[in-house]
């Protein structure tokens, strides 16, 4: 009985054209899976990892040389492939046609389904209305910026889906980014080199979103604008000045204020994110853990001159107020519902008042509350990207 080589071939198949065959596949599956796998949240893929970043490192690697791949396992297939459709037996031609298939469609697939930018897409049209305050509506959480008298507010059931929205503030290019993995609303000037760059949702890093900018290519983190890969590695995107407040919180700080409306092109994805305001979404990697310093957990954290501080959420619903200092400034913290707050420092100020007696005008010091940028986020993010943070310890 004759026997029978790989793939129902017949012997005189040679075993490197198997090899070779094997090495193809191999060239054009696992550098894809991986570019992919090491960037994105799949099982696995960000719990646990090192912060010196190697993992995104052979990620963006692999992102900048995959057609080296591609054309290499291309190169290693064809011959092998043409070979066992001229003399392989009918079994042997159906398995590597199916091989050839399953990569195409592998590929395909890692590059229109699996990639971030595939997945969440900025608003195609961006309008803006006065706060329209409910009982339903009255909690819901923003992202605030006020620019040169121009306040606007981004939901962040809204942008927790887009994760970025360019738009003019006060005359200036302002991004507006959220990254509900790690519940960070961010906002950054989107300037790279002195010019004015675009932005793509690229993947993450530690569940945190990355964008590649679109002149370099480069790589940068959305909750700290800094570059981790690529030519601009080690710049930071200019922070501006944010503050997470409730919708009523925020008509009541920016009476003229306006807020983003939702695109009537993403309603379905819009409704994938209810619960995220309150954190009982469904997700299990946007849903809050109601014990405390979990990975899960929230905290409020704030930054002062290379200072962090994490503050509990719990101690703050359960005592209203926490009070700190934090870099020698005093801070205060106010629970505004059961998913709101609001941060502010206290600042010396001179106040000039008139003696009643005299006429005179005097210069008599008291102390202004000033909002205070601070972020609510998941305990894990927190840590992760403030390795020397310290945690706040609340009275009993």
């Amino acid at each position: 009985m004759e026997e029978r080589g790989a793939l129902g071939a017949s012997p005189q198949i040679p075993p490197m054209r198997v090899l070779l065959f094997a090495l193809g596949i191999l060239l054009l599956l696992v550098p894809e899976f991986l570019r992919v796998f090491y960037i994105m949240p799949f099982p696995g893929s960000q719990e646990n990892m090192p912060t010196d970043l190697h993992q995104v490192d052979a990620a963006y690697w692999l992102h900048r040389n995959i057609r080296w791949f591609r054309l290499a396992g291309l190169l290693a297939l064809v011959g092998p492939f043409l070979h066992y459709w001229r003399n392989g037996k009918r079994g042997a031609r159906i398995a590597v046609t199916a091989l050839v298939v399953f990569c195409a469609l592998f590929i395909g697939a890692f590059n229109l389904v699996f990639m971030a930018d595939k997945m969440f897409y900025p608003p195609k049209a961006k309008a803006f209305a006065p706060p329209a305050i409910t009982d339903s509506t009255a909690r819901s959480l923003v992202i605030a910026v006020e620019l040169n008298g121009d306040a606007r507010a981004y939901p962040i059931e809204l942008i927790g889906y887009h994760h970025q929205v360019h738009d003019t503030i006060g005359g200036r290019a302002v991004l507006i980014t959220y990254c509900t993995v790690c519940r960070t609303g961010r906002a950054w000037e989107p300037v790279v080199n002195g010019r004015p760059e675009t932005f793509r949702l690229v993947g993450m890093d530690h569940f945190n979103a990355m964008f590649e900018d679109r002149t370099t290519g480069s790589w940068w983190r959305q909750v700290s604008g800094e570059c981790i890969e690529g030519p601009m590695r080690g710049q930071r995107l200019p922070e501006v000045e944010s503050h997470q407040l409730t919708l009523k919180a925020f008509a009541e700080r920016y009476p003229n204020g306006i807020v983003l409306r939702p695109d009537s092109a993403f309603t379905e994805h819009y409704a994938g994110l209810k619960g995220l305001d309150d954190g009982t979404i469904d997700s299990g990697l946007e849903r809050r853990d109601p014990a405390s310093w979990e990975p899960k957990s929230w905290v409020v954290g704030i930054e002062r001159n290379g200072s962090a501080r994490a503050y509990d959420w719990n101690d703050l619903q359960r005592l209203d107020t926490l009070r700190d200092t934090l870099d020698r400034t005093p801070v205060l913290l106010v629970a505004q519902g059961a998913s709101g707050f609001a941060a502010y420092s206290e600042v010396a100020d001179t106040v000039f008042v008139e003696d009643p007696l005299t006429g005179a005008r005097m210069a008599v010091a008291s102390m202004q509350l000033k909002p205070e940028p601070a972020y609510q986020e998941f305990w894990h993010s927190w840590r992760t990207f403030h390795p020397n943070t310290t945690q706040y310890t609340a009275r009993k």
